[in-house]
């Protein structure tokens, strides 16, 4: 049994100080947790209050207490968190470049508003699947996944002691060039319907020059591109949540 002189030695507070910037970090970067809209006080709140959660569980620490060591360590624990969200975020943006691509064959490529998830301006059809897929990563609690992952990074890495490897870069490169392939893969239904519509009214304009592309043909587009969006709505979250999870599986492999 810990006696509260042990408590308050060295070690176990350096050991609080290195498990609450695994936390931070965590909520710096990870999907939900990083969104905008949540006030870095809250933030900081939640990080603390997990550390104290967390704090029976962790691990006697490795290494030596000394100021070098301990900067590098808190280094590596934001590397560490860094890591992960870099690594889920990857795997969630397949919808947002899906959606920019679906904006730009709508016409709507213009039409930008601010995303509560990054705080940055992107197309209205993107920001609108990021909600949803948010709603999608609440429905498979993936924030209590990201919880109990760091609960088990506890025993697997050691406070301090993680490093970047060739195989995490290796896997975010594989990670960033899927992310395009399968955002396209989403909105290639779309694409293709638009292509055909731009035949189509390509072929009407040479036989009826009187037809209006502006007044006609752009509405008709808007018109199949959400027939065409609500009816694979289902089958795009389902390819983000195959997406999370095969991320989330690659993260419980190699941590």
């Amino acid at each position: 049994m810990v006696s509260w002189a042990e408590v308050f030695s060295d070690t176990y507070i350096v050991g609080f100080i290195l498990l609450f910037f695994r936390f931070a970090a965590l909520f710096m970067a990870a999907p939900i947790f990083s969104h905008k809209n949540i006030p870095m006080t809250i933030k900081t709140s939640m990080a603390f209050f997990f550390t104290i959660v967390f704090y029976s569980s962790m691990p006697p620490l490795q290494i030596d207490i000394n100021v070098p060591t301990v900067v590098l360590a808190i280094l590596s624990e934001l590397l560490f968190g860094l890591a992960i969200g870099v690594v889920l975020l990857l795997a969630y943006n397949v919808i947002t470049f899906a959606g920019g691509q679906i904006s730009f064959m709508m016409g709507f490529s213009m039409a930008s508003a601010i995303d509560p998830q990054t705080g940055v301006s992107m197309p209205i059809i993107s920001q609108f699947l990021s909600l949803m897929g948010l709603m999608i990563l609440l429905a498979i609690d993936l924030h209590h996944w990201l919880l109990l992952f760091i609960d088990g990074s506890l025993s697997a890495i050691p406070l301090g002691g993680f490093l970047l490897t060739e195989d995490l870069f290796n896997y975010m490169i594989k990670a960033t060039s899927n992310m395009f392939i399968v955002g396209f893969m989403i909105a290639f239904p779309i694409i293709a319907l638009s292509w055909l519509a731009d035949v189509i009214f390509g072929m009407l304009m040479k036989t009826m020059p009187q037809f209006n592309l502006l007044v006609i043909g752009f509405p008709i587009k808007i018109m199949v591109a959400f027939m065409v969006l609500i009816a694979t709505f289902s089958a795009t979250m389902l390819i983000l949540k195959s997406q999370m999870l095969e991320a989330f599986n690659y993260l419980e492999m190699f941590f």
